[in-house]
């Protein structure tokens, strides 16, 4: 077989990876998944919010700094360095997992924003189409999805930007609208904590979700041009990406409208222009929605297919998943990803009014799994680089350790949880089976010069 077919290009400029690191934590999680962590914390979800990203910029930074130090060498293969190949299968499979299930959950949400407009046209359908449209962008060269995707990620940055500067004027009076008292919206129907610490708590899970994306920088940097000056410029402004497309946001709606009248029916995005008397603007930020869902589910896509590649590569997958087009694009893997998100299309025709709600939440569990798992390949490697990176981790290890010490509490507390029981089950039976895999899977993978480091 030619070099050219078991090889990916190096197709995305600077520009396509800052943009992707963006496009991957904006879409279901905050457009639609808002209402849910409205529900659940009401205003003071932006704790959680905060929280959760301290820890997201500390999953970045070591990711980030562990990529520096290994050229070429994407999220699985340093899993496989630090640990070996059969911890490297459980966390390669179980991060493909997890973003079929994002990638799902996108396609749900954009048929679900289509209603908007169809309400009589069924979930099933409207997904359907979209999954068609997004799985034959990515059929091209990864230049052109890099492109599609900058676009993509800009039209809502500039939406969130307009929606935070419009939603302040309406909140400020300098726009006429229905909205007459916005301080007891953040301070009446319960207060600011209306369900106390435990809905502060209780929201992680949706939050998780939510953020789970911004590591896909770690899969992007084997077809990245210069990514030693690109990934510290992303990772150092992680923790402003959040504060500016999160915490702002929640914000307005809770200015503008009651927590608890955010009904989750529609975007709390939309009804907060419906609420102001501003229709108009509300079709106009319902396909700005439209828009982020389906960046975001190109990026799944994207993303299923190179994990799979590299996990054929290191032997954790089938050889003949690392079979890639002329173009350099892994045809199998994108083939493998498109015949489960035909089953998710399947679940939308069979409950299409709770899929989007229980998907969501099972990666929410898987995420938190794959971020322990990244911080601790961090901790195993960092004395075994070979030179030091540009770019390092502050206060290693502390800043690791308390990490993995507070994704580890709030993913057994979310395990323990009964509400959760469907997307604890679906996780603990994942992970047991492929810890059973494991043991029965042959390290088969091509020369990648991948060797496990010392053991403690």
């Amino acid at each position: 077989m030619k070099k050219g077919q078991q090889d990916l290009k190096k197709g995305l400029l600077p520009r396509h990876v800052q943009f992707m690191a963006l496009a991957g934590m904006i879409g279901t999680g905050i457009f639609k998944g808002s209402s849910d962590t409205l529900h659940i914390a009401g205003p003071s979800v932006i704790i959680t919010y905060l929280i959760g990203g301290l820890l997201l910029f500390i999953v970045m930074a070591a990711l980030g700094e562990m990529a520096l130090a290994n050229p070429n060498y994407n999220v699985q293969h340093l899993v496989h360095k630090a640990f070996g190949f059969r911890f490297s299968f459980i966390v390669g499979w179980l991060y493909w997992i997890n973003w079929i299930l994002v990638t799902i959950v996108e396609l749900l949400a954009a048929g679900s924003f289509l209603q908007f407009w169809f309400p009589t046209a069924p979930l099933w359908l409207l997904s359907f189409i979209c999954a068609a449209v997004i799985v034959g962008i990515n059929l091209f060269q990864v230049k052109y999805y890099g492109e599609l995707e900058f676009w993509f990620a800009g039209i809502k940055i500039l939406a969130l930007v307009a929606f935070i500067i419009l939603g302040a004027l309406l909140i400020f009076g300098f726009i006429p609208s229905t909205v007459h008292d916005p301080v007891s919206n953040y301070t009446g129907n319960g207060g600011f904590f209306p369900n106390g610490i435990g809905g502060i708590m209780s929201a992680f899970l949706v939050v998780m979700f939510s953020y789970g994306g911004a590591e896909l920088i770690g899969v992007a940097v084997t077809e990245t041009k210069d990514s030693e000056r690109v990934l510290p410029q992303i990772i150092k402004g992680a923790i402003f990406r959040v504060i500016i497309f999160y915490i702002f946001p929640i914000l307005v709606i809770c200015g503008i409208m009651p927590w608890n009248k955010v009904t989750g029916e529609d975007s709390p995005f939309v009804q907060v222009f419906s609420s102001a008397g501003l229709p108009g603007a509300a079709h106009i930020m319902n396909f700005v929605l439209l828009t982020a869902v389906l960046s975001a589910a190109n990026s799944g896509i994207y993303a299923t297919s190179r994990t799979l590649f590299s996990m054929a590569q290191s032997g954790v997958a089938p050889k003949g998943l690392a079979k890639t087009s002329a173009n350099g694009i892994p045809i199998a893997g994108i083939s493998i990803t498109s015949v489960f998100i035909a089953a998710g299309v399947y679940l939308a025709y069979l409950t299409p009014s709770q899929v989007i709600s229980y998907l969501m939440t099972i990666p929410g569990f898987t995420i938190m799994l794959i971020w322990i798992s990244i911080c601790l390949a961090q901790l195993k490697l960092r004395p075994y680089y070979n030179e030091k990176p540009r770019f390092l981790v502050k206060w290693f290890p502390y800043t690791t350790i308390f990490a993995v010490i507070s994704l580890s509490t709030i993913f057994i507390m979310f395990l323990l949880n009964p509400n959760n029981l469907i997307g604890s089950s679906v996780c603990v039976i994942t992970v047991g089976v492929l810890v059973i895999l494991s043991f029965f899977t042959q390290n088969k993978g091509t020369n990648l010069n991948i060797k496990p480091s010392s053991t403690f």
